[in-house]
């Protein structure tokens, strides 16, 4: 059983791990450094303990205690008690869903070893918006996707503003990190995967018409909001394929794109 500690001091060294979450850049240096992410929510950290990440701490508002009482007597971790107004000095923000925990990161697993076992995979080039991150891993989830790679300069998917929006799904899918980009998508299509390249481009091939369901393997390649997929990335590809559009609109948030794209991806596993 986990102790309850209350705490009445911001500066108190036990709290380290949750200060200064609405610094983004801290946070981005610091969290992968020491090994660690913030899961924001009773149901995120509960999913997250499903997912087998160990919990270093918890930060609750005196009414969430009894909400989290399963939790707190199930793991060894101390928890500390905090009224709402000292764990907004601390983070940095009001924490709305007064429940947040400390949770210790895993070991990435390699490319490889994510390519040799799926067949529906996401490539994310420069994708460096958490919001978009998380709503991707959500979408990727929902619908079926195996995995997700991303290039060395996209944002962190346990970064608590993707692992809030995400509802925890970054969790359930397993991603790696592709060390040279875009040399490291030969590695992809060695691996049996068809590159297809998702560009509003009207030289890209409508979709549906592509038929990527149809292939055995496919990765979908998604840039980054704004400038999309690099010219060297769509150089590696096998295929451009596009969302046709309807009342002039020219593209889609890549959130919203990528869930199009992968419902055309995964439709045969669906079916």
């Amino acid at each position: 059983m986990a102790e309850i500690i209350t705490v009445d001091d911001p500066d108190d060294p036990r709290l380290a791990d949750y200060t200064g979450l609405t610094d983004v850049e801290l946070r981005r240096r610091r969290e992968p450094a020491e090994g660690l992410f913030i899961a924001e929510g009773e149901k995120v950290i509960r999913r997250a303990r499903h997912a087998g990440y160990e919990m270093r701490s918890m930060l609750l508002s005196a009414k969430w205690v009894d909400v989290m009482r399963d939790v707190i007597d199930e793991v060894p971790a101390p928890v500390y008690a905090v009224s709402p107004g000292l764990a907004e000095r601390v983070t940095g923000y009001h924490v709305h869903r007064g429940a947040l925990a400390s949770m210790q990161r895993k070991p990435l697993p390699t490319a490889t070893e994510l390519l040799a076992r799926t067949r529906r995979i996401a490539v994310m080039e420069a994708v460096n918006d958490h919001t978009n991150i998380g709503a991707i891993f959500r979408s990727a989830a929902a619908l079926g996707m195996d995995a997700v790679l991303l290039s060395p300069d996209c944002a962190d998917p346990l970064y608590r503003r993707s692992v809030k929006v995400s509802m925890g799904a970054v969790f359930s899918v397993p991603y790696a990190r592709l060390e040279s980009w875009p040399r490291d998508l030969a590695a992809v299509r060695e691996a049996g995967f068809k590159l297809l390249a998702l560009t509003p481009s009207d030289k890209a091939t409508p979709i549906a018409e592509a038929a990527p369901h149809t292939l055995e393997r496919a990765a979908l390649m998604l840039g980054a909001e704004g400038g999309g997929l690099t010219t060297g990335a769509l150089r590696a590809a096998d295929e451009w394929v596009r969302i046709p559009m309807a009342h002039g609109v020219d593209s889609l948030n890549v959130g919203a794109a990528a869930a199009v794209a992968f419902y055309a991806v995964a439709t045969a596993d669906h079916a």
